[in-house]
């Protein structure tokens, strides 16, 4: 009987926001399912650290330094890697930032810098790797969504609708590009420690609240965003596309 493979060896995989917190903890689970990695982000000395890691494990790490907003920019780092002549397998869109204020409060430059960041990137991102797939009839593009993307929180309207945005991006570019053989799937994270949680995370009554809506009663580790992130990019979920998993220790199974 054939059990499709979960090991990504002879892949390469391109991470945006690849310098730390979950981009950077994805970059490495990657390599040690046996993928080289393309690192981009706008921070030089961020990728250097996480492209350590990864030379480490005995895998190649490209240091890109790019404005994932920028089409010029991505344009530039695909011919770099085509110039290495490499192959894009993995496109993971994890790029995103956010800024807390009410939606009373959000003013016209955070609009448009979080749409930018979270959403124009991932979009551009993936319409220029999609066309280097469909030129091989083969890709998986993952997209790091958010369970803001799917349930209402108590604050951030523009992150929630970049999210929201990229789960039905998602699904529109899995139903486009499926006859080419890419797939197309998201992750819907909860609360994750990293350097953008890390402050709220000091707040004992926000994590109580946090916690009070979470069946598993903690804090997700970066590192269980890995295995999702490994099966959407292999052989084993060759039959899946267009589809949001939310890694939420079951948050989203009554809302916060």
């Amino acid at each position: 009987m054939y059990v499709p493979s979960f090991s990504l060896n002879e892949k390469l995989a391109v991470v945006t926001g690849a310098g730390r917190g979950i981009g950077r903890a994805l970059s490495i689970g990657l390599a040690e399912s046996g993928a080289d990695v393309v690192l981009l982000s706008r921070t030089k000395s961020d990728l250097e650290e996480t492209a350590s890691e990864i030379e480490m494990l005995g895998r190649k790490a490209y240091i890109l330094p790019t404005d994932v907003t920028s089409r010029e920019d991505i344009i530039q780092a695909i011919a770099y890697i085509e110039e290495q002549e490499r192959s894009i397998d993995i496109l993971i869109n994890n790029a995103g930032m956010n800024i807390r204020s009410t939606a009373l409060e959000v003013t016209d430059e955070e609009w448009q810098t979080i749409m930018d960041t979270n959403l124009k990137s991932a979009f551009m991102m993936s319409q220029e790797v999609g066309k280097h797939m469909k030129e091989r009839s083969q890709g998986k593009i993952i997209n790091i969504a958010s369970v803001a993307g799917h349930v209402a929180l108590r604050t951030g309207v523009v992150y929630a609708s970049t999210k929201a945005a990229m789960i039905q991006m998602t699904k529109v570019l899995a139903m486009e590009w499926g006859k080419y053989n890419i797939h197309v799937n998201s992750i819907g994270p909860w609360y994750f420690k990293t350097p953008l949680t890390k402050e709220l995370l000091k707040n004992e009554k926000y994590v109580n609240d946090i916690l009070a809506v979470t069946p598993l009663k903690r804090i997700g580790e970066l590192e269980e965003l890995v295995g999702p992130a490994v099966f959407l990019s292999s052989d084993a979920s060759n039959y899946v596309t267009g589809q949001t998993l939310f890694v939420d220790g079951g948050m989203t199974i009554h809302g916060f």
